[in-house]
């Protein structure tokens, strides 16, 4: 966890995995640093690419071993699940131990310091892991879900923990006897009203937007930062590759890696000054 009590010394990372990788260059930084240390409301939004620096697989990545023969965006479908509901059960129990091995990063760590120094700050999320919830941040919006969890397909309100749910089989739900499925939102399902409203409350209340480790094509959460920007709000582009990524006078793009980029950025727009809210 990053501890900074005085707001005098630089910021310490720890638990994280420090090959951090590239970030933009100091003049750019340093533009967005003024931008952050001046908000008052910061909205986050991350994706793959900040995830994926704790090792964890993005659906870009060609699967492996005995998933070889496999597309992963072929079996994140309720179609899939509903021929073959032991296989894509299988699949994202392997996926669900892989992230239970990984730790967040410095980018995720960066962004639990961020949010103990605005004085609001609301995180939206892509990925379907808790690497955020264990960097330190206890209220993030999961837009497609939580892998570490299953819920009943008939809709029962039965919840299981993947990490003690078998490893090859859909199990039953105790209260109807539906198949548990992934608490994720599949490919031609739409996300809950509910969590939309909160990504979109939050993206027309903030007067920054951050968009992190995505490449902003999957709606909706792709509109997300133009709409932040469209209502006046200053976004900033982090990015390994800005292809695709939008251009204005209140964009600003940081072209590197989220560990290193959000790391340099916290550390600039903060130095010196005491947080907001701590954690004891």
């Amino acid at each position: 966890m990053i501890r900074n009590g005085h707001g005098t010394t630089p910021f310490v990372y720890s638990n994280s995995i420090q090959t951090l990788g590239a970030s933009p260059p100091t003049e750019s930084l340093e533009a967005a640093a003024r931008v952050v240390r001046a908000a008052e409301n910061v909205c986050v939004l991350t994706g793959a690419g900040i995830s994926a620096e704790s090792g964890v697989p993005t659906f870009r990545d060609a699967l492996t071993g005995l998933w070889a023969q496999f597309d992963a965006q072929d079996l994140a479908t309720p179609e899939a699940f509903a021929r073959q509901p032991d296989l894509v059960w299988s699949w994202y129990a392997m996926r669900a131990a892989q992230i239970q091995n990984t730790r967040p990063n410095a980018g995720h760590f960066a962004l639990s310091t961020l949010a103990a120094y605005v004085p609001h700050f609301t995180l939206l999320t892509q990925n379907v892991d808790d690497l955020h919830v264990r960097s330190g941040i206890s209220d993030v919006v999961s837009l497609h879900g939580n892998l570490l969890r299953a819920r009943c397909s008939g809709g029962c309100d039965v919840m299981l923990d993947m990490s003690v749910a078998p490893a090859e089989r859909a199990p039953s739900c105790s209260a109807c006897g539906e198949l548990m499925r992934p608490d994720v939102v599949w490919f031609g399902e739409t996300l809950s009203s509910a969590t939309l409203q909160r990504a979109r409350t939050a993206t027309f209340a903030c007067d920054v937007f951050l968009s992190i480790g995505t490449s902003n094509l999957v709606e909706p959460a792709a509109s997300l930062p133009w709409l932040a920007a469209a209502h006046g709000a200053t976004v900033i582009v982090v990015n390994a590759s800005m292809e695709g990524q939008r251009r204005g006078p209140s964009i600003l793009q940081l072209r590197g890696t989220a560990g290193a980029t959000l790391t340099r950025l916290v550390s600039m727009a903060f130095a010196g000054r005491k947080p907001r809210r701590s954690e004891d």
